[in-house]
């Protein structure tokens, strides 16, 4: 993990330039390097707004005067700084002390609290989704509910931190949320208890013989090499080749942008644009391709992928995304689409085409701040927008328990979202356009009953330890266009029979 205190004057490696955050919400896993401020390189040609700071002194001045109680200093700035940074856009923040801390352990994958990536929309915190395998996601928490109270603290009128820090804690101590959600006629109280989150970043499995099954839940700091043993491990099951291979990224938040080229170049020629990025710094105009540069830790010593065998690059793939694939994982997604590389099934991303620097202030505080926008190598911006699957699955739904992709939050429902700076219309309710829908739309996914789990039976089904399951409608119709397109291949590479001739009279 590179250092995160305020660096030296010394030449910062390629990656260390770009340090990106690629998050779809507010909490969750970021990256966080070191940088040094640029405030000062437009402040020859840019003067001071003698008029605007007049005001703000003002401000100051008449609340240290006259507010019902006494205000520190540090206070007044720090809240002020926290107005400004947060009306930009819903991704940038000011990170004080317990904040900076914060972003620095998740992105290695373990860390005190419920397991929820969060933001904030009209004063109350939106859950945009649980992670897996932590106490919020056992507790049932949903995509688009609603947390109202903390315990016994109101949320309303918290920032986005605080209720964060709320919400975090000791391993094994309570805490209870209150949450609403639509449909649901009154508030629900959640007893919760909080531990230690180890994120296991990517999971894998035999869907069946021939066919490989990987889900990977964020992009940290190990995926790529994760993914690597993860392939070699399908190989080694299948004891050959793969038929096919499903790639899972729904409510997959995102993360390290090195990670998610990494994962896109284990299926990708080398050489291959994964991303470009674009901004008004030179620092922000980056070019990532499929090269070992771009994705290798700089203490590894050999690539990840050289030992796989040479399938991977060529197995049919399916990439599954929802409303919860958002940032990084939508790069992976968009780059493996644009090279014709996968077939995207699921619904709709989330739509973060945005890129976040984290810029040092000093050694406990830092600014993390909007600086790019990303596209994908055909030059598509997804901001506001998301990657349109290939094909549109709708997820199946619990009979009687209503269905909650009407719940998911997009980049567009987001308060101060960005443009898209390739499609205006962005986000914005439009007659359907056949060029961005999706090229196959299957029938409404449907209702299954609820299942009774039983930790003894090694039905797969029944069994929560299992990643496959009959139930996942949406990996069953992706594992069923992987067997099409293998029945395609196999016909193609049939050998053609040559005609029968006429017969001939006998004579």
């Amino acid at each position: 993990m590179p250092s995160l205190k305020k660096p030296a004057h010394k030449p910062a490696s390629k990656m260390q330039k770009i340090a990106l955050v690629l998050v779809g919400a507010g909490l969750g896993v970021a990256l966080s390097l070191s940088f040094n401020a640029v405030a000062d390189k437009e402040a020859s040609t840019n003067p001071l707004p003698v008029d605007e700071l007049r005001a703000f002194s003002t401000v100051f001045g008449l609340i240290k005067q006259s507010y019902v109680e006494p205000v520190s200093d540090k206070k007044l700035i720090d809240n002020a700084i926290k107005g400004m940074v947060s009306g930009l856009d819903p991704h940038s923040d000011y990170l004080d002390a317990d904040a900076f801390k914060d972003l620095q352990v998740s992105t290695q994958g373990e860390f005190g609290g419920l397991g929820l990536e969060v933001n904030m929309e009209d004063g109350l915190v939106r859950v945009v989704s649980p992670i897996e395998d932590t106490p919020a996601f056992k507790a049932g928490v949903k995509p688009g509910d609603y947390i109202v109270k903390i315990d016994d603290t109101q949320v309303q009128g918290m920032s986005l931190n605080d209720a964060v820090s709320k919400m975090r804690g000791k391993a094994g101590t309570n805490v209870t949320l209150t949450v609403l959600r639509k449909g649901e006629s009154k508030p629900m109280v959640l007893q919760l208890k909080r531990a230690i989150i180890k994120v296991q970043s990517v999971k894998s499995q035999l869907a069946e013989p021939g066919y490989g099954y990987i889900r990977i839940t964020q992009f940290q700091e190990r995926t790529t090499e994760n993914l690597a043993t993860a392939l070699s491990d399908l190989y080694k099951q299948n004891k050959g080749p793969l038929k096919g291979l499903v790639l899972d990224l729904r409510n997959n938040p995102g993360g390290l942008l090195t990670s998610a080229v990494g994962v896109s170049a284990a299926f990708l020629p080398k050489g291959d644009l994964v991303v470009y990025t674009e901004g008004r710094t030179a620092d922000s105009k980056v070019r990532l391709t499929a090269d070992r540069g771009n994705y290798m830790r700089e203490d590894a010593k050999a690539d990840y992928f050289q030992n796989l065998p040479k399938e991977v690059k060529n197995v049919p793939m399916v990439i599954l995304i929802n409303g919860g694939t958002a940032s990084a994982s939508e790069i992976v997604s968009g780059a493996l689409q644009d090279h014709k590389r996968a077939l995207v099934v699921g619904t709709q991303s989330f739509g973060k085409g945005s890129v976040q620097t984290v810029l040092p202030i000093d050694a406990t505080s830092a600014l993390k701040i909007t600086t790019a926008r990303y596209f994908t190598p055909n030059g598509r911006s997804i901001q506001a927008k998301g990657i349109t699957p290939d094909i549109e699955v709708a997820e199946a739904t619990v009979a009687g328990r209503g269905d909650f992709s009407a719940l998911e939050v997009h980049e567009s429902d987001l308060e101060h979202h960005l443009d898209n700076p390739t499609d205006k219309d962005a986000g914005k309710a439009k007659p359907k356009d056949p060029a961005t829908t999706p090229a196959i739309k299957l029938n409404d996914a449907p209702q299954i009953k609820p299942q009774k789990i039983n930790a003894s039976d090694a039905d797969a089904d029944n069994n929560p330890r299992q990643l496959v399951s009959k139930y996942d409608y949406q990996l069953q119709q992706g594992l069923n266009v992987l067997k099409v397109q293998q029945l395609l291949q196999n016909k193609a590479a049939a050998p053609v029979a040559p005609a029968a001739s006429a017969p001939v009279a006998a004579k």
